[in-house]
């Protein structure tokens, strides 16, 4: 299957432009034994990011110039060779901005998506990474108790 990759091509400087992205065309390799084939349906376009397009010390590595940029996806299994997924099976991935990649069944960052819960697109959102974000930042560093309430300052 063919995969078209969004690489980082230079850092920006101020907004990012068309200049700071080029697209690469290439074949997915073979699959080989608990591999999947994933087309993706969706990708989450994250605040974090632009820092990730910088070359300076933060909480996540910064993208390398001639890398793919990371991001969350959402897609669905089209090839498999893995007891653990199907074709036609819905998944999340943080592989970056490509239109379709092979993936180790067994690798913690591709994860299985239940439609029941929400729609795909929703899984890269409110019940992806950005909503447990805010849910956790909420309970575990706003630590709200009864009766509070917001004020604007």
């Amino acid at each position: 299957m063919n995969s078209t990759r969004v690489i980082l091509a230079k850092r920006p400087v101020g907004e990012p432009d068309d200049g700071c992205f080029a697209f690469e065309d290439r074949e997915t390799r073979p699959l080989e034994n608990e591999q999947i084939l994933i087309k993706v349906l969706w990708l989450s376009l994250d605040p974090y990011m632009r820092g990730r397009m910088n070359d300076i010390q933060s909480y996540a590595e910064a993208t390398k110039l001639g890398q793919v940029m990371m991001g969350e996806t959402a897609g669905v299994v089209v090839d498999s060779k893995s007891t653990a997924y199907r074709v036609g099976d819905y998944v999340t991935a943080y592989t970056g901005w490509q239109t379709a990649f092979v993936a180790d069944a067994g690798n913690p960052r591709v994860r299985p998506v239940d439609l029941n819960n929400g729609t795909l697109s929703a899984h890269l959102g409110v019940i992806g990474m950005p909503g447990r974000t805010a849910y956790w930042g909420l309970l575990e560093v706003g630590k709200p108790k009864a009766g509070e309430i917001g004020r604007a300052s």
